[in-house]
C-alpha cells in the first residue's frame, strides 16, 4: 500500500488531529453559547421587572416563556446548522428563561454538529481560501469582487421587488 496507513486519523485544517480539532472547536461554541445564553436570561429578568415589561405585559411574557419551554430545544439545536441566527436564538431561550436543563441538552447536541460541522467543513474551506490568497492574491481578489458584485445585484433585485410592490401599477388604472 503507498505507505499510507489505512486507519490514520485525519487531520483538521490546523495540523491537530481531527478530534482535538473537534473538541477545540465544541468547548469553544459551549462557552459562547452559555455566555449568550446566561446574558440573555439577565437581560429578560432586568426587561420583565422593568416597564417595558410592564408594557408588554406580564400575560404575553409568560405566554412566550411557555412557548420556549416547550419547543425551543428543537430551536436551540437547530439554530447550531444556521449563520447568525445561533447567537439570537440562544439570547432568547435565556430572556425567556428556558428551563436550564432542556435547553443544556439542546445546546450541547446543537454544540457538537456545528463543532464537527466547521471543524471539517469550514475550517477547511477557510484554509483552502488562505492557501489559494497567499498562492494568488490575483485570483483572491477576483473571487471577493465576484462575490460583492452577486452580493450587491441581489440586493438591487430586492430592493426594486419591494418598490414595484409599494408603487401600485399606473396602466392597471
Amino acid at each position: 500500500m503507498d505507505g499510507v496507513t489505512p486507519l490514520a486519523a485525519p487531520e483538521s485544517p490546523f495540523g491537530l488531529p481531527l478530534w482535538l480539532g473537534v473538541a477545540v472547536m465544541f468547548c469553544i461554541v459551549v462557552a459562547r453559547a452559555q455566555a449568550t445564553y446566561w446574558l440573555g436570561r439577565a437581560a429578560g429578568t432586568g426587561i420583565a421587572r422593568s416597564r417595558w415589561g410592564d408594557r408588554l405585559g406580564r400575560d404575553r411574557l409568560a405566554r412566550a416563556e411557555h412557548v420556549v419551554a416547550r419547543y425551543g430545544p428543537a430551536a436551540v439545536t437547530l439554530s447550531f446548522l444556521t449563520i447568525g441566527v445561533q447567537t439570537a436564538v440562544n439570547a432568547v431561550a435565556g430572556a425567556t428563561r428556558m428551563p436550564f436543563g432542556r435547553y443544556l441538552a439542546a445546546m450541547l447536541v446543537g454544540s457538537a454538529l456545528w463543532a464537527v460541522i466547521w471543524t471539517v467543513g469550514g475550517l477547511g474551506v477557510i484554509w483552502g481560501a488562505v492557501t489559494v490568497a497567499s498562492a494568488s492574491p490575483l485570483a483572491a481578489a477576483a473571487v471577493v469582487l465576484t462575490a460583492l458584485a452577486l452580493a450587491a445585484g441581489v440586493v438591487g433585485y430586492r430592493r426594486r421587488r419591494a418598490r414595484r410592490r409599494l408603487v401600485p401599477d399606473q396602466e392597471a388604472r
